[in-house]
Formats: structure tokens, sequence, C-alpha cells
């Protein structure tokens, strides 16, 4: 690590070993998992792979100490983090996640899987991403407030429109971003539009950016679809996770005539054999805040989601939702990672094994990214796009990196995921080797 601020029980020390302890795939979960998925491209790099240590070392993270004042006049202290995983082809770039369970492991294998995601579209962005130890529906607006300037403020020396930009993820929204920017601003001392991605229209936002995640969902899981035969007029889906990714995806799948027959989220879950009003249940999660007590759907236990009758399954919440225990149960026959690594390697093994088309995060929820690339890009230039030619560039873009990974795919006979790996991997070592070692 390159920067720490805070002592923290992650366990620092050197090991004899090619890898710290903290970096080795047994010791932390998510970390673990995307050390599990670079092995298993390494064979696919060529003479590439003589770099792939570069993967497995974050290049730099930042451990921060975020105190603030409650408004009960205490003082309370959170821990919140910013990692780059690597920035050979570009500033860092990856969302700011608040939740009570982030963890720094956690946090290291979503800059990490930025990087992958970043690459594989060719968008020209390494991979970072951040987040605070909290739980925010705990805290006022104006607690949330603070807490976003002070974290800003800790880790405003390694962010910048040229060197890092966050963005939006779990439990952040245009305001929070709003918060950063302004922060970063006047830390500055001139307004630094760029520094962020997921502003408000009147601040530099871009029209369709809340859409976008979902919107790629529904596009690379079309053109899914059509590579095995399934017709989306008349399938079913199921989603976990109804915020602005899942509720998008479902929204569109709908339109174009799939049928919502389930869904979950942190506070139940809902099904519906003849289908699920999405218009509706959107306007209902917004106004009570979750799924559960929906009307005129029938409350489910959990466990069942993964048994549902359903072709389609598409996982927007959390990573690690699909492991060895449920992966047998799924009975769709596509499943589109809405979330970040919701997936584990040995779930991803049984459902290869069952003939289920997994369509990785890694390309699956990159329409987010593309389109923050396109926010950065008019936030440079002062010139702003309509929402058709956003909508019409992230199809365009989307369209043609699945195209590659699945043709990828066919080559090797391998999963889309390690194709995904073969292409984002291949050109961020491409770039690590061009550029050489400094000094």
């Amino acid at each position: 690590m390159a920067n720490k601020n805070t002592e923290s029980n992650v366990g620092l020390q050197q090991s004899t070993h090619s890898l710290p302890s903290y970096l080795q795939a047994d010791n932390l979960g998510p970390w673990g998992t995307f050390l599990n998925q670079v092995d298993r491209v390494t064979p696919y790099l060529g003479n590439l792979s003589r770099w792939v240590e570069t993967l497995k070392r974050p290049k730099k993270a930042l451990i921060v100490d975020v105190p603030i004042h409650l408004d009960n006049g205490t003082v309370a202290h959170f821990e919140g983090y910013r990692v780059q995983h690597n920035t050979s082809r570009g500033p860092g770039k990856g969302g700011v996640r608040f939740h009570q369970d982030v963890t720094l492991s956690e946090v290291m294998a979503l800059s990490a899987w930025m990087s992958v995601k970043n690459a594989a579209v060719n968008l020209p962005f390494g991979g970072a991403k951040g987040g605070i130890r909290v739980d925010p529906k705990l805290l006022s607006r104006g607690e949330l407030e603070r807490i976003t300037r002070r974290y800003t403020s800790e880790i405003g020396s390694i962010i910048g429109p040229t060197k890092d930009i966050p963005a939006p993820d779990v439990n952040t929204d245009a305001q929070i971003m709003a918060w950063m920017m302004d922060t970063y601003s006047m830390n500055e001392g001139s307004t630094s539009t760029g520094v962020v991605t997921g502003k408000p229209i009147a601040l530099g936002g871009s029209l369709g950016r809340r859409e976008a995640t979902g919107r790629g969902v529904f596009t690379v899981g079309t053109k899914a679809a059509n590579k095995i035969g399934l017709t989306i007029q008349g399938s079913k889906l199921a989603v976990q996770g109804f915020g602005n990714v899942g509720s998008i995806a479902a929204q569109l799948f709908v339109e174009a005539g799939a049928i919502l027959v389930s869904v979950q989220d942190h506070t139940g879950t809902i099904y519906s054999g003849s289908g699920l009003d999405v218009a509706f249940l959107q306007q209902y999660v917004q106004s009570q805040g979750g799924v559960a007590g929906f009307p005129g759907a029938e409350v489910i236990n959990p466990n069942l989601f993964w048994q549902v009758d359903c072709d389609i399954l598409i996982p927007a919440a959390l990573e690690g939702q699909i492991t060895k225990d449920n992966a047998q149960l799924i009975k769709a026959s596509m499943v589109i990672e809405g979330a970040n690594g919701p997936t584990t390697p040995e779930a991803d093994d049984i459902l290869v094994d069952r003939n289920v088309l997994v369509i990785p995060d890694v390309i699956a929820n990159a329409g987010g990214v593309t389109v923050s690339y396109f926010e950065w890009v008019q936030d440079f230039s002062s010139f702003f796009w309509s929402e058709k030619e956003i909508n019409a560039r992230l199809v365009s873009i989307m369209n043609d990196a699945f195209e590659s990974i699945w043709n990828t795919a066919q080559k090797h006979q391998v999963t889309l995921r390690t194709a995904t790996f073969i292409i984002g991997c291949s050109r961020i070592l491409q770039a690590r080797e061009e550029r050489g070692l400094y000094p």
C-alpha cells in the first residue's frame, strides 16, 4: 500500500512470499475472488503474463479517518477508503459507496474490476474505487453532507480530473457528487466540474447518466439473448436489487416484452407469476424505500428467490450473492450481472456446467462508466450532448465491446468472463509494457 492514514486490522506487514498477506487470495473475500479471476486468465495472456503481478497489487490505497460532528453534539469517527488499482491507461475511475459493510478487501476488488471493465470497453481510464464504512440511513442530511465533505477533503490529495475521478455507487447519488465537487473545488480555489461524474445536470452532469448502467445491462442482455436464441418477448425476468440499475434494466426488458415475475431487495422478496407492474413498483419503492408490502404481489422466502422459474436473472445488488450453495437452484438460462462481483468463482463453475450463460459485471454494467466518460469529456470541453446522442453512443460502444468479447470466448472456448478478462487485462498490461518502469 502506498498511503495509510489510520491504523487498521488488515495486517500490513510484508510477507516473505511473493504477495503481502493482505493481498493473498485466501485472506480477503472479494479481493480473493479477483485474484482467482486473474489466475484463470493468465494462461491466455501470452508474453504479457510477465507483467501479471501488476494486476495483483493495487497501485495506491488510502485509508482515512473521517471525523464529523453529529447533530447531537458528539464527534463520530468513520473509516474511509480510496484505492487506485491501476492507472496505466489513464486516470483512475470508479464509484464511492457508503455502506456499513465496506472493507478494504471489497474496495480493492471493486477498483480492480473497474480496471478490467474500463479496458474491456476501451475507455481511457484506469480503475479506482472508494467507500466509507457507514450506514447512511442512520445519518441526517446535515450529517451526510458533513461526512461527504470531510471524506472528500481527506482523499483530496489523490483525486482530480486527470488523476482519479469518483462517481456514484451504492447509497451515493448526484447530491453526494455535488458536495464532493464543491468541496474539491473550494480546496483547489477554482470550480472543477470534472473531478467527479454522476453530478446534477446543473453542475455539469450528463443527460442519460442515471439510466446508463441499467441501459447497458439491457443492451448486452438483448445481444446475448440473440446469440443463444432466447426471445425477449414473453421471457420471464427476476431481478435482485431495485435501485437505478435493477429498476431501469427491468423497465427496458419489460418494454421489450419480458415479464417481471420476481424482485428481491434489502426489504423483502416479492413474486407474481402474471407479472409485476414495473412503473407502479418503481413509484412504490421510491416512496416506501423498498419492495416489501407491494400491493398484489406474493411475499416469498428470500432463499426461494434463486429458485424462481425465470429465463433471465439480473443480480443488481451487492457482491457475493450467487454462491455454490444456490447456483444449483437457478432456473434461468441467462444471468446478467448488474452488480459488481455478484457471482463467486465456485458458483461460476457450477453455472458453466449447467449451461447457464453468465454475462459478467465487467461488461454487463459498464454502461454507467461509459456515460461517466461522456460526462468527463463534456466537462472538459464545456460542450454538452443531447440524451439521444448519448444513448446512441452508449449502445454502439456496448454492442461493439460485447461482440469482441463474444468472439474471443468462441475463439478460446472460454466463458464470457474469462474472455472479458483476456481483452481487459491484455490492454492494461500492454500499456504497462509500453510505458516501461520509472525510474
